[in-house]
């Protein structure tokens, strides 16, 4: 397969035989990057995400106009590094990484959307450099995978033999009890770890790892049925699963 004859079939359904002006061209990839960007950020935005509707249009548009500089840079002076797009990927992923959070319950957040803005860089990128149809199937599954899987993912993590919870006790001559119960339940504790960041609250809270060994456990019972019943020990303060 000679690359040098692959062609963009929307592309060239845009511009048919001629070749649409520049500027025009411009205009179209400036507009589909912004309204590209604007679905994944509502998407983002109404799950209250960090990283919402301002942020992916500003990262795909920053990606989209570097794409464009480099494009008639390639033109003009017959420069065929992309420089600038390599450097906005970089700084991208950089600003991206600071919307992950680790919370004092240990648990991650963010990290999806510091993933889907990356993403959003390169369709951005994609979309400058006037590759539409990578464009919009690469957009079709973002969009997919951030608003339809994020159920069976969750579904999945329900049903599955391992799970990390969150423990806040009374008191923690109760922990004891605590494993007694478990144990009875049919759960295995793979590791406990004394959560430092309560030490102060005349709490003891741990992050548990739990592992599920019952047969009739696991296929009759989620996680949060099982979580349900640990809550009506009476020593128990707090207890949920982490999203780790």
């Amino acid at each position: 397969m000679d690359i040098t004859k692959m062609v963009d079939p929307i592309a060239k359904l845009i511009s048919g035989d001629n070749q649409i002006h520049f500027g025009y061209q411009i205009i179209i990839r400036i507009s589909l990057s912004i309204l590209l960007a604007a679905l994944f950020g509502i998407e983002r935005a109404n799950k209250r995400h960090a990283a919402g509707l301002r942020t992916f249009i500003i990262v795909s548009l920053s990606s989209t106009i570097s794409a464009l500089v480099d494009i008639f840079l390639i033109v003009r002076y017959n420069i065929v590094f992309p420089a600038l797009s390599i450097a906005m990927a970089i700084g991208i992923a950089i600003i991206s990484s600071y919307t992950i959070l680790y919370s004092s319950r240990n648990q991650i957040k963010g990290l999806t959307t510091a993933v889907a803005l990356w993403a959003q860089a390169f369709i951005g990128f994609s979309i400058g450099f006037g590759l539409y149809t990578i464009t919009l199937i690469s957009g079709f599954l973002l969009l997919f995978i951030l608003s339809i899987l994020p159920r069976l993912e969750i579904y999945l993590k329900n049903r599955s033999s391992h799970f990390d919870i969150h423990l806040e006790l009374l008191n923690k001559t109760d922990l004891s009890n605590f494993v007694k119960v478990i144990r009875d339940l049919g759960l295995i504790i793979d590791d406990i770890e004394l959560n430092p960041a309560y030490i102060n609250s005349g709490l003891s809270v741990y992050t548990i790892s739990l592992s599920i060994y019952k047969k009739e456990l696991k296929q009759y019972k989620t996680h949060e049925d099982i979580i349900e019943a640990l809550k009506s020990l009476p020593y128990v303060n707090h207890i949920e699963e982490l999203n780790i």
